[in-house]
């Protein structure tokens, strides 16, 4: 069992940064290794890094998938998309001209009941009903235009909730990283936040690789641990790509992998388990990695035998992109077998990613959380960054 009251701090609604700095790379840099903590700024973070490692990246782009719909009577429904369902690809739905379908949170549903709503210029229809999210069947008149093209719009970015404000034109640019371009996140990787394009020149002139995946940030990283058992909480499922290259050049790096972010890592992690199943002859049609999987029975495959898995199946698929779902927990007591080195922002107590941390750097998240609380360190997705080494 663990706890989720062992993982809570104090956060003042003042140490939540509510807007980031004029300059990304100038956020403050917590630096800890083996119980060491120490500060610097993001600029510098390759002093951080060994030379020849391999830089992570998630290289999702935030969609304004915040809609707002009105009744003839005047009231207002906001549509919240989270994920396609049919087509079930983010890019054959964003791409389509004919009308999809996606799992949408709704505000105000009581005032929709029933029938089509319209915001000038797409319909929306709701047909199912899972828990407390919902089918939405979008449709449009315009068949010369994209779903992506009606989102950028008629729709608003989604900034986090815990900003208490109202998106701004500055956050269009601030809530993307600067090497975003695959459309589908509702929420930033916002460890992403504080490259610029000189950090990664820095970062290349000292012989640092870097590689690109895939995870497209759902509304549930926010979604907080309300069972006082943290194995009770349901993970969300996010979906993944990530190209034949990067998988490749993970398994030439393998003891030298630095991820972006909890996204990143999560996707990183999830390679291995994936790779795992498709040569035991587990995989799925879709191939899914479960939350608590990682904990359940015995893994002794090696890292560069399983990443070689995913390679002979791209191979005998013919296709040049992974493309999985992954719903994994890392909590403490999970066996780190990718990543060795994670930059991230402070996280939210009781939170997964706050566990996350927890099992990377073997339980000493009190030794970061504390320092970064007495050293003003700023907060949440546009607050200051880390970089942590795996503590064994």
């Amino acid at each position: 069992m663990i706890r989720i009251s062992e993982y809570d701090y104090p956060l003042a609604d003042e140490r939540i940064a509510k807007y980031p700095l004029a300059e990304r790379d100038h956020s403050k840099l917590l630096v800890y290794r083996d119980g060491v903590v120490s500060e610097d700024l993001f600029y510098n973070v390759g002093d951080y890094i060994a030379p020849q490692s391999l830089l992570v990246y998630n290289n999702t782009r935030v969609i304004p998938a915040r809609m707002v719909f009105h009744k003839d009577t005047g009231a207002r429904i906001e549509v919240f998309c989270l994920e396609p369902l049919s087509p079930r690809d983010y890019q054959l739905s964003l791409s389509s001209t004919t009308g999809c379908t996606w799992k949408c949170m709704i505000g105000n549903l009581k005032k929709w009941k029933s029938g089509v709503l319209s915001n000038g210029v797409l319909h929306a229809e709701r047909i199912a009903t899972t828990g407390n999210t919902h089918e939405v069947r979008f449709t449009w008149d315009d068949g010369n235009v994209s779903f992506a093209q009606l989102l950028d719009m008629a729709g608003e970015l989604p900034i986090p909730p815990y900003l208490n404000r109202d998106t701004e034109e500055s956050d269009k640019t601030t809530y993307q990283t600067v090497y975003s371009r695959i459309k589908g996140s509702v929420a930033a990787p916002t460890a992403g936040l504080h490259f610029t394009e000189k950090v990664l020149d820095d970062l290349r002139g000292r012989g640092i690789q870097t590689t690109e995946l895939t995870l497209h940030v759902g509304a549930g990283t926010f979604q907080p641990v309300k069972t006082e058992d943290a194995d009770e909480h349901t993970m969300h499922t996010e979906i993944i790509a990530v190209p034949r290259r990067a998988i490749a050049d993970v398994r030439d790096n393998i003891g030298h992998i630095v991820a972006v972010g909890t996204t990143s890592m999560r996707t990183l992690e999830s390679l291995y388990f994936i790779g795992e199943q498709l040569r035991n002859g587990s995989a799925g049609e879709v191939i899914h990695v479960g939350q608590f999987e990682p904990y359940e029975g015995e893994h002794p495959m090696p890292v560069a035998e399983a990443l070689g898995a995913i390679l002979e199946y791209l191979d005998h698929t013919g296709q040049e992109t992974l493309h999985a779902e992954t719903q994994i927990m890392i909590k403490p007591g999970y066996t780190f077998r990718v990543v060795e080195q994670l930059i991230t922002n402070f996280h939210q107590p009781k939170s997964t990613l706050l566990l996350l941390v927890s099992a990377f750097v073997g339980g000493d998240w009190h030794t970061i959380y504390n320092y970064a609380l007495a050293h003003d360190f700023r907060f949440l997705s546009y607050g200051d960054s880390s970089i942590l080494n795996r503590r064994r």
